[in-house]
């Protein structure tokens, strides 16, 4: 693997996957609508090294997003080899042991694995050669980003936030955004469900201090595993060894008591108080497409910035899919399929998780199914266990499916009968769902597909009455055998009359603020699973599953009291980069992605 992030950077050159920008460059707005151009583009474009910036550091972005990126990352030519591994691994570990010596054969397993673990040195490391305390540790060296136009300020976006727990010492390495509140200070944006809650509230209890060091840079698969859905008390950098087949050393911080990667470029040490009040964080153009809007979170205060003396800040632009994240995720499903399998559902046979649903929203899932009721088990276990807990929408397929060819899941939702596929649930939601009026919590619809018999079906839809105001499009049903509608948010619409009528032959009607109108199938995809809790907005009519997928007005009873608008660049943004393009000299013009997208915004704020 890579001794240090700079060695990762030399071989993204190599490979053709790095674009080198050295005309300055703000890291306000600039460097992230470059970002989402580049991101947006065919297969991820390239990642792109912005070695002028207004703070003196360079600044890699989009560093694992494609495919090949996130595969060059993580040391593989594609990331199914870690599954294997993993698979094989499993196997010996959890293979019988009748004798002595099948029990001697697993020696030299054992010492392979004994190798993963993390090692803490003596004395200072690489990401320790310039060390800044007081108030020399000011942030304001550092080019934090700010990326799009009603974020409430600069967001660390790629930090490894390494916390302890109080009671037993067992570190957790985090990934959770940091708003720049002043140069000593910062958001720590740790969710209600995530372990550095879980820390904060054992060291409110005690009435401690609790220390934190985060770090940022080095290995990529560092910054993977931070990222990875760890089971509790389980050491990231533990993963990170396997990953690498070799121990992540750790040197001691300088302020405080915390173990780092020695090869990071920069760590920030220092503490949240949790007797402080909680302060106000966001807005934030968040990786779900929309805003995730102001709320109140603990304070950290920085104690020292240490870093190397060649440093290189990486950061990552989120936003309307696709972004960085969505080849995080592709990774991340292949990696920790077979433990899936293992620990929850054995039937699985594969997964996958649409870009559209931004990493929870969606799944696919195909499953051996032997007895009646085992997809709802199946469903109901995904739903209670790490951070599946998430899904709002879950389809399960046969075991023969491809799933990730779109054809064979079409045909599937053409022929199967919507009213006996539907299983309903409700459960916990990640706190940045914006369309359920419980924070955190709502409803979860699974289709139980697996029974579908493969015959030829034709759906149809004819001359259809709609009410004033209301537009229809055919274009999903011949493949989809889903009728779109359109309509202002204001206007009243029937789906249940719609749906009885004799004209629509379909199974799935689903209806979409005017706004939305000519968009395509994958971007309807991310609005409707985004816009919607399955317990208010989706109905069974005529046996047709019906979809109200339109943006929710706030306050309204059933509805959130706030909801967000979509991250876009502003115009002045988009301007400022169109006319420097070709200072950039990156090749032939890209066009902004949220020239598209602007269209679907209410105003010109976080929220309407």
């Amino acid at each position: 693997m890579y001794k240090n992030l700079q060695e990762y950077i030399a071989t993204l050159q190599s490979a053709g996957e790095l674009i080198r920008i050295g005309t300055p460059v703000s890291s306000l707005y600039e460097i992230a609508e470059l970002t989402d151009r580049q991101a947006k583009s065919e297969g991820g474009g390239k990642a792109l090294l912005f070695e002028n910036t207004d703070t003196g550091f360079p600044v890699l972005t989009n560093m694992m997003g494609s495919e090949r990126r996130i595969s060059l990352a993580l040391g593989v030519e594609k990331s199914e080899d870690i599954s294997t591994r993993i698979d094989s691994l499993l196997s010996q570990v959890l293979s019988p042991k009748e004798g002595l010596m099948d029990k001697l054969k697993m020696l030299p397993l054992l010492g392979e694995v004994a190798k993963w673990f993390p090692r803490k040195l003596k004395g200072k490391g690489e990401c320790q050669q310039v060390v800044l305390k007081g108030e020399k540790a000011s942030l304001d060296i550092l080019p934090i980003l700010k990326s799009w136009g009603c974020d409430g300020g600069r967001f660390v976006t790629l930090p490894m936030v390494n916390t302890l727990d109080p009671y037993t010492g067992v570190r957790n390495v985090g990934m959770y955004r940091m708003q720049l509140f002043d140069s000593h200070t910062t958001g720590m944006h740790w969710h209600r469900h995530k372990t550095g809650a879980r820390h904060y509230d054992g060291y409110k209890a005690l009435g401690k201090r609790m220390p934190v060091s985060v770090a940022i840079g080095g290995d990529p698969v560092y910054t993977y595993a931070a990222t990875a859905p760890m089971p509790d008390n389980m050491d990231e950098y533990l993963l990170a060894g396997f990953l690498r087949r070799k121990p992540v050393k750790l040197v001691k911080c300088i302020t405080n008591d915390i173990y780092v990667p020695s090869d990071c470029d920069f760590i920030i040490e220092g503490y949240v108080d949790p007797t402080e009040p909680l302060a106000v964080e966001g807005d934030f153009g968040d990786h779900t497409g929309f805003y995730s809007l102001k709320d109140l979170y603990p304070r950290f205060h920085v104690t020292a910035i240490t870093h190397r003396k060649d440093a290189v800040y990486p950061a990552t632009v989120v936003g309307i899919p696709p972004q960085e994240d969505a080849y995080i995720s592709i990774a991340t499903e292949r990696i920790f399929l077979a433990p899936i399998r293992l620990v929850m559902q054995p039937e699985i046979v594969d997964m996958t998780m649409p870009t559209a649903g931004t990493s929870h929203n969606i799944a696919i899932i195909s499953l051996k199914s032997r007895y009646t009721g085992q997809s709802a088990k199946v469903a109901l276990g995904m739903w209670s266990a790490g951070q599946m807990m998430f899904n709002k929408y879950l389809i399960l397929t046969p075991e023969t499916t491809v799933v990730r060819n779109s054809d064979q899941i079409a045909a599937l939702l053409r022929n199967c009968n919507p009213k006996e596929a539907i299983i309903r649930s409700e459960g916990i939601y990640d706190v940045l769902d914006h369309a359920t009026a419980t924070c955190g919590y709502g409803g979860k619809m699974a289709l139980d597909l697996t029974k579908v018999q493969d015959i030829a079906s034709t759906p149809t839809v004819g001359e259809v009455t709609l009410p004033e105001g209301v537009t229809m499009s055919k274009a999903l049903v011949d493949k989809w055998s889903t009728l779109l509608l359109f309509a202002d948010n204001g206007v009243e619409v029937d789906l249940q009359s719609i749906a009885s009528q004799a004209e629509v032959a379909c199974n799935y009607i689903l209806l979409f603020d005017s706004r939305a109108e000519g968009f395509e199938a994958e971007d309807l995809l991310w609005i409707a699973a985004a816009n919607t809790d399955p317990s208010r907005d989706i109905t069974l009519s005529n046996d047709k599953i019906v979809v109200d997928a339109r943006v929710k007005i706030p306050g309204r009873e059933g509805n959130p009291a706030r909801f967000p608008n979509v991250v876009t660049s502003t115009p002045e943004v988009i301007e400022t980069v169109d006319k420097r393009w070709q200072e950039y000299g990156i090749g032939e013009f890209i066009a902004s992605p949220s020239l598209k997208y602007r269209k679907l915004t209410f105003n010109d704020k976080a929220e309407w």
